[in-house]
């Protein structure tokens, strides 16, 4: 039992601990084992607590350990934001996410590395599938640890492509809600318009639960699965996709179709190439000012591609800034012309597998519009590419449908999952 317990989602492992068929300290014993056996190569950790097991509380995830993404706060926990500049940041409290996390019972496990300040610039994990190639970013730490079976359960940011991104490429399930469904108080800043707190784990159900946690709307059960109408689209930038993405999204959707659901192209995209570079700009300009106290008084701590990136940021105009946001009004008016009759969007995570460098954390390009808009995504596993890497597949909903997105994202996960995604995200 204990040797295959990193392979078991979080809902298996909480009803198995409910019971008693399972001790929360035999789990913990089997993970902290498994930490210490692939960290070394991993490094998938910021700051790991092999105690913190002794320390959990009642609720619907009693027992379950958390793994918490380096730029999101935890009481008494180091907190760096990825940068040597925190390098002793201890916050005071919890933030909001892993508050509500804690007082529903799981355990902070460990702190997950991320980029510096979780914007490009890499930071030490390695993807467990190969550890040349890049996790992605910036949540990195989090998508490795849950691939790899150090934890059930993530928490993530982004404000481009920082947890659909890396889900992808470690090929496991990251899901990021609609605009403000959960509680951003206590994350660093990067771009007010555009962060969000997200989840990482190896199915939807798993997402969907902590998710509902943390927004304060706990579910009896796991999301029940609903045939979706399906549009396809790989979106104008279709030319930066890599010929085996592009074969993985459009087999995927001949399978949604052979199983039922509605499938069609989806409907014009002019109204949303803006879109791509308006959400570079709006995240460029406000992380500048977000990040405006190290780039006054520590710039010289900074690495030299974060330094350039807010160089950038302080000199784009107001007028360009206020230009890139009138992009959202314009795509909302066009949604409905994107979706017609779908549910959700079936369209690529990433422009393909992970990149072989460990010096990029890759290109958030197809994951830029839906953000700037605010649209849920979730991510799933597509196959595997010709090197034996995950691709990722990208649900996206309309604002505010994170309940059917997880209900057409249960149902598609049952018609799409691979038995090579299942046993080897786990070596």
């Amino acid at each position: 039992m204990t040797e295959s317990l990193h392979r078991l989602d979080a809902l298996d492992l909480a009803h198995r601990m409910a019971d008693g068929m399972l001790r929360a300290e035999a789990l913990a014993e089997a993970l902290i084992d498994r930490s210490a056996a692939l960290e070394p190569g991993l490094r998938a950790w910021a700051w790991f607590d092999a105690a913190a097991a002794r320390r959990r509380a009642r609720g619907p995830l009693a027992g379950l350990p958390l793994a918490v993404k380096d730029n999101i706060d935890t009481a008494g926990i180091p907190t760096a934001y990825g940068s040597p500049i925190y390098a002793d940041h201890v916050p005071a409290v919890d933030a909001a996410c892993v508050a509500l996390a804690r007082a529903a019972g799981a355990w902070v496990l460990g702190k997950t590395a991320c980029t510096e300040f979780a914007n490009m610039t890499p930071c030490a994990t390695r993807n467990p599938w190969h550890l040349a190639h890049t996790p992605g970013g910036s949540s990195s730490g989090s998508a490795a640890a849950v691939s790899a079976g150090l934890v059930p359960l993530a928490l993530g940011t982004q404000t481009a492509g920082s947890v659909i991104r890396p889900a992808a490429f470690c090929g496991i399930v990251g899901y990021k809600p609609s605009r403000g469904r959960l509680p951003r108080a206590g994350v660093k800043a990067n771009a007010d318009t555009l962060d969000e707190v997200g989840v990482m784990a190896r199915s939807v159900a798993d997402v969907a639960w902590l998710a509902d946690v943390l927004a304060g709307r706990p579910q009896p059960a796991a999301p029940a699965a609903q045939r979706p109408n399906v549009a396809l689209t790989l979106t104008s930038r279709a030319h930066a996709l890599s010929a085996e993405m592009v074969g993985a999204a459009e087999a995927a959707a001949r399978r949604l179709a052979a199983a039922g659901a509605a499938v069609a192209p989806a409907g014009p995209t002019d109204s949303f190439e803006a879109l791509f570079d308006a959400q570079r700009t709006v995240q460029l300009f406000e992380t500048a000012r977000a990040l405006a106290p190290e780039w006054q008084y520590r710039r010289r701590a900074l690495s030299a591609g974060l330094r350039r990136l807010l160089a950038e940021g302080h000199a784009i105009r107001a007028e360009a800034y206020a230009a890139a946001l009138q992009t959202i009004t314009a795509a909302n008016a066009a949604l409905d012309t994107l979706f017609g009759p779908a549910d959700v969007l079936l369209t690529p995570a990433a422009p393909g597998a992970a990149p072989a460098s460990l010096k990029t954390t890759g290109d958030p390009l197809f994951n830029r519009p839906w953000q700037l808009l605010g649209c849920p995504c979730l991510t799933l596993p597509g196959g595997l590419d010709t090197n034996g890497l995950p691709l990722g597949l990208q649900l996206v909903a309309r604002p505010g449908n994170d309940r059917l997105l997880f209900a057409a994202a249960t149902w598609a996960e049952g018609v799409l999952q691979s038995p090579d995604i299942s046993h080897a995200r786990c070596r």
